[in-house]
């Protein structure tokens, strides 16, 4: 499924998504797709409003991304995280493993995180800084993390 995925996309994925894909594989059963909504998967984590991709995603915003054409989209980002609609997220570059962030009508930010770990790193210690109490945009209503 990857290897035809990255064959579709032309552009070979970095060895961590790779990994991580074969670890978690978060694409929704295909009976659960809806095709008037540009990302799916499952919602609400690691923010509100914010999906992680499973390849059939990434490679459907992959090609239909809303700054693909231009200036401010490369070939070699490849998406893993999202909104609904495809206009913000964050994005692993397939070259060198670094992990970056669009956001449609702002600046595309590269290399804000070294790695796909460095990024789940950062999400750990966002979920324990929540646990504890110290995290002051976030609260957990009916066992969902709700963010203000």
């Amino acid at each position: 499924m990857l290897a035809a995925a990255e064959e579709r996309m032309g552009v070979s994925l970095h060895g961590d998504l790779r990994t991580w894909l074969l670890q978690n594989n978060p694409d929704l059963p295909e009976e659960d797709v809806d095709d008037d909504v540009m990302c799916c998967g499952f919602d609400g984590f690691p923010d509100e409003g914010s999906f992680f991709l499973g390849i059939r995603a990434m490679e459907r915003l992959y090609a239909n991304h809303p700054l693909s054409g231009g200036s401010e989209w490369r070939e070699e980002w490849i998406p893993f995280l999202s909104d609904r609609d495809g206009w913000m997220g964050q994005f692993i570059d397939a070259r060198d493993g670094r992990i970056g962030r669009w956001f449609v009508g702002a600046p595309t930010v590269t290399g804000e995180y070294a790695s796909l770990a460095h990024y789940f790193d950062s999400v750990a210690e966002m979920l324990t800084r929540i646990g504890a109490g110290d995290h002051p945009v976030c609260s957990v209503a009916e066992g969902r993390l709700v963010w203000s």
